[in-house]
C-alpha cells in the first residue's frame, strides 16, 4: 500500500486534492490507520484516480464525475455527455482562436499608428449595381460581432440563389447601416451582383415575384465619391487596413458619410488569400 504522499506522487496530484476527494467521498483511502489517522491507498486505486482527473479536466462537475466513476451513468449516456463536452470545447477553442486573431489585428493597428497606408488609396465614383441580398442584425460593428453574422448570411444567400436558378454575375458586396432599433446595432447586408430583373419595384425570378423571406433583388445606389483601398487577407484582420483608410481620409480633408462597402474581389478557399476592396463614401470638407 502507498502512503498518501506516495500515492499523490504516483498519481501526479497534490495531497490536498486527495484529502478533498476523501472528504467528498469521491476517492476514499483503502485503509485509514485508526491510531494515527494516516491514509493508505492501493495501486489499483490509481485507475479510479486517473478517471477522476480525466473527467475533471473535461469540465465535468464533481457530482457528474462521481456518477460516472460509480457506474451510475450508462455507456450511451456517457457517450452523449462526452460528445456534448467535445462540442463545447471545440466551440471554446474556435472562439479563443477568433479572439486571438482580433488581438493580433489590434496590435497591427497600434503598430501602424502615425503611418500613412502603404496601399494606394483611390478616390473614385462607384456606379449603381443590381444585387441579390439577405440581411440580418449584428450587435455592433466590431469584427467579432460582424463575422458570425455575415458568413452564414452569404452561405444561405448562395444556397437560395442556386435553388432559384440565379447565377451571380459579379462579386459579393457587403454593406452596413445603422439598425432601426438603434443601440449601436448594425444592419448587415450580404449581397452579390446579379442580372435578375425588377418588375414595378418587385423582385422577380423567371417572371414570378420573389416571396417574402427568401431574398431581395435591388439596385444598390451609386456613390458619387468613395475613398477606396485594397485589403489582402481574411476579413478578420481588416482592422489595420480600415484604420489606415480612415487616417488617409482625415489627412486629405475628406469626411466619411457612411459605413464602408466591402467588395469581394477574390475569395479562394484559403481566407488568408482573400482580396477585398473597401469603399468608404466621402465628401470634401
Amino acid at each position: 500500500m502507498f502512503t498518501i504522499g506516495d500515492f499523490a506522487r504516483h498519481g501526479r496530484v497534490s495531497v490536498r486534492m486527495l484529502r478533498h476527494y476523501d472528504a467528498t467521498g469521491l476517492l476514499r483511502p483503502a485503509h485509514v490507520d485508526p491510531a494515527s489517522g494516516y491514509r493508505h491507498y492501493t495501486a489499483a486505486q490509481l485507475a479510479r484516480l486517473n478517471r477522476i482527473i480525466a473527467l475533471k479536466d473535461l469540465g465535468f462537475t464533481l457530482q457528474q464525475v462521481r456518477d460516472i466513476v460509480d457506474d451510475k451513468v450508462g455507456p450511451e449516456e456517457l457517450r452523449g455527455m462526452l460528445r456534448l463536452r467535445r462540442a463545447e470545447l471545440e466551440s471554446a477553442m474556435a472562439a479563443a482562436a477568433a479572439r486571438l486573431v482580433q488581438v493580433e489585428a489590434r496590435l497591427r493597428a497600434i503598430e501602424s499608428e502615425g503611418h500613412m497606408p502603404t496601399n494606394d488609396v483611390v478616390i473614385k465614383s462607384v456606379p449603381a449595381v443590381r444585387v441579390a441580398e439577405l440581411a440580418a442584425t449584428a450587435a455592433s460593428f466590431e469584427p467579432a460581432d460582424i463575422g458570425p453574422v455575415i458568413g452564414p448570411l452569404y452561405d444561405e444567400l448562395f444556397r437560395r440563389l442556386d435553388a432559384a436558378g440565379i447565377t451571380p454575375t459579379g462579386p459579393g458586396i457587403a454593406y452596413y447601416e445603422d439598425a432601426a432599433e438603434g443601440g449601436g446595432r448594425i444592419s448587415v447586408h450580404a449581397a452579390v451582383q446579379v442580372s435578375a430583373p425588377l418588375q414595378d419595384g418587385t423582385p422577380v425570378q423567371d417572371g414570378t415575384p420573389v416571396q417574402d423571406g427568401t431574398f431581395r433583388i435591388l439596385d444598390l445606389p451609386s456613390l458619387d465619391q468613395a475613398a477606396t483601398i485594397v485589403h489582402r487577407g481574411s476579413m478578420d484582420t481588416v482592422l489595420p487596413t480600415a484604420q489606415s483608410l480612415a487616417r488617409w481620409i482625415d489627412a486629405n480633408a475628406y469626411e466619411s458619410t457612411g459605413y464602408p462597402r466591402e467588395i469581394n474581389l477574390e475569395c479562394p478557399d484559403n481566407r488568408d488569400d482573400w482580396v477585398t476592396e473597401l469603399q468608404t463614401p466621402v465628401t470634401r470638407l
